[in-house]
């Protein structure tokens, strides 16, 4: 099949072996217990495998609410998912899970959440320094309103995380996002590194810049998840966003999901170089 095909939010791609593995949310209900996750394979970007099944959340008993953007990321010789669910005490939070093969079957991997308890959160990413594992996650505007991007440092194990949570930055922060009548939520969302071979470090997410699905990027101004982020120019400004950065070949690719309607969304996968200025879309 192919990407237009493939009704999916919050789309990742894993390179493995020549082989790229496609994840996200199940579309439909906006992704409420829909039951799991599936993988899509492809030898070329073009042509995809049928959906398989990876991540059973019925089975594992994590099927009350929603189920949202899973990646999957390989770590010490296995394939890790960080994926979004409802908790027991009804907020959301991020769930690992791991599997020894990209195409699962994935299972619980982590002692619940290693997000905060209490806090509504999702969109958990892995993100690996100096040898040490992070997680960086969005403490969600449904319960703070202004948004905020956080990271926490994770066990070695992967199991839970260890040590306080700190700010990266608020949805409200960029230089472009439009101030708000008092009351009205700034959303992060889809946070994701990429760190490049001269030791630049990224993050891309997402929220809306004048009421449009927008793909948002950052940069670490001392090339560290410790250091303050700089706000750079968005990549996409008109309705796309959710993405993540995968190598192709020598090149790098950002896929996304576009449009951000329910039952309409696709991923896309576009070019990105790498100038003085930061990332941006070729052509």
């Amino acid at each position: 099949m192919k990407l237009k095909d493939i009704n999916i939010r919050d789309p990742f791609i894993l390179c493995e072996n020549s082989r790229y593995y496609l994840y996200g949310t199940r579309a439909k209900d906006f992704g409420m217990r829909v039951s799991g996750f599936d993988v899509y394979v492809s030898d070329d970007l073009e042509n995809f495998s049928e959906a398989k099944c990876c991540f059973d959340s019925e089975k594992a008993g994590l099927n009350n609410g929603v189920n949202w953007a899973p990646e999957v990321h390989k770590y010490g010789g296995k394939y890790y998912m960080f994926a979004t669910f409802t908790k027991e005490n009804g907020l959301r939070g991020t769930y690992i899970l791991s599997s020894d093969s990209p195409e699962g079957e994935f299972t619980l991997h982590s002692h619940g959440a290693v997000t905060p308890y209490e806090w509504e959160c999702l969109d958990g990413t892995l993100y690996v320094e100096n040898g040490e594992a992070y997680l960086v996650f969005c403490h969600e505007h449904t319960q703070i309103t202004d948004g905020t991007i956080c990271y926490v440092k994770l066990s070695p194990d992967l199991k839970k995380a260890q040590g306080e949570v700190a700010i990266i930055f608020s949805g409200s922060s960029p230089y472009y996002v439009e101030e708000k009548p008092k009351g009205e939520h700034y959303i992060t969302d889809g946070p994701f590194m990429h760190k490049n071979a001269d030791g630049k470090l990224y993050m891309i997410w997402s929220t809306f810049i004048n009421h449009r699905y927008s793909q948002c990027i950052a940069r670490s101004v001392t090339g560290s998840i410790t250091g303050k982020f700089e706000h750079l120019e968005p990549l996409i400004k008109d309705d796309g966003g959710h993405g993540m950065i995968f190598e192709h070949g020598k090149d790098l690719y950002l896929t996304f999901h576009s449009p951000n309607e329910t039952g309409y969304e696709r991923p896309k996968i576009v070019p990105v170089c790498e100038t003085d200025s930061g990332l941006i879309i070729k052509g």
